[in-house]
Formats: structure tokens, sequence, C-alpha cells
């Protein structure tokens, strides 16, 4: 199984928002439906973000698998009003595939990681200097509710 087919399939779980200058912290529900497309090459994910019951956030991302196995690019689109100048480089390392989007907003690092086939960890965390430091985000644990 590629990474790609092992993030496909739509999960669930509870979000830990922290605040940012984006905006106020605290729990949330992330729910995301993920699908491969373009004979395997790309992973199509449609996010949405729920608040104490509300809409918070929607995001469409394109995952491209890079020539070699372990490169990948992340095309991020959200409701704050992102979109991406340039795809955004990933790497996948055997335990964590990570990203980073850069923008005139700073850099955002996306971090998914796997606890066996059926959970998916997701931390996001910001730097507005480069790269030299980092702040925690969201940290989300989504379980597998359909394949």
């Amino acid at each position: 199984m590629t990474m790609l087919e092992a993030l496909a399939g739509e999960w669930s779980g509870d979000e830990e928002i922290a605040t940012t200058r984006w905006g106020q912290g605290g729990p949330a529900t992330g729910f995301i439906k993920a699908r491969i497309d373009l004979g395997g090459r790309a992973l199509v994910q449609d996010y949405r973000e729920e608040r104490d019951g509300k809409l918070s956030l929607q995001a469409h991302a394109v995952f491209v698998a890079g020539p070699e196995h372990d490169q990948y690019s992340l095309y991020w689109f959200d409701s704050y009003g992102f979109v991406p100048g340039a795809p955004a480089p990933g790497l996948w390392d055997g335990q964590r595939l990570t990203f980073v989007r850069s923008s005139p907003r700073g850099q955002t690092r996306h971090i998914y990681a796997f606890e066996g086939e059926d959970v998916l960890t997701l931390r996001l965390e910001s730097s507005f200097d480069g790269g030299v430091s980092w702040e925690r985000v969201m940290d989300g644990r989504y379980r597998r509710v359909a394949g």
C-alpha cells in the first residue's frame, strides 16, 4: 500500500486548537474525506473542522506523489483564503509524512503519522522566522470511519 492509499478514506476525530494570531484556541472536531485519483498519483482530500457544532474551517487539498517514492507535494486551499503560490514539498521518512507550506504569512508544517491502520494523527505548526522556531497550531487524532 502506498502512502497516498493509506491516507484515503473517511476519518473523523478530536482536535485541540492552540490560541494563535489566527484565532482563539479550544477543542474541535475534524472530518476528512480523501480519495485516490489520477491513476494513483494523487490524493484529493476535503476537510472540515467544527467547533461548538458549527463549521469553522474548510479545506481542499491535493497530495501528489513525486518522482521518488518518499517525495510528495501538497496543494492546500482553505476557507481562510489560503491559495498556494507553489506546492508544499513533502517527505515520507517511514514514520511521518511532513510538508512545509510557505506564504507571505509565514510557514505551516503539516505532520501526518499513523497509529496502526485506522488512526491518523496530524500536527500543524507555524513559523514566522523562516523555520527557526515553530508554534503549535493544532493537534488532531482521527479514526477511520470508512475505507
